[in-house]
């Protein structure tokens, strides 16, 4: 479409009208169920193809994807470490070869 020096206009205008029925449904979605904020983020993903607005409006998104994509895998991989340490300490339990566990602390006096 950007080749076509007749065609550009109208391709600008199509993608304006989509993008913008698209976030005008997730401000609706707002109040009404539905995926509200992912709907107005999409129409500012359509936009963006076109207009540099949009496409500077999207960038805090998109630091926040990243930053919640790191977080994610940073928590997938814990929780992973988490759980082959319980798995290696049961097998080492069962295998007689773990250290003693700690004892408990005594009862606090008057209780």
């Amino acid at each position: 479409m950007h080749t076509h020096p007749a065609l550009h206009l109208p391709w600008r205008v199509l993608v304006g009208t989509v993008g913008t029925v698209v976030i005008l449904a997730g401000i609706a979605m707002l109040i009404v169920p539905g995926p509200g904020i992912t709907s107005i983020l999409l129409g500012l993903l359509v936009l963006s193809t076109e207009f540099r607005w949009a496409h500077r409006l999207l960038r805090p998104a998109r630091v926040w994807a990243r930053r919640g994509e790191k977080w994610a895998i940073r928590t997938k991989n814990d929780l992973l470490e988490r759980y082959r340490g319980r798995r290696s300490a049961k097998a080492a339990r069962r295998d007689g070869t773990a250290p003693p566990s700690p004892p408990s602390p005594p009862d606090a006096p008057g209780e």
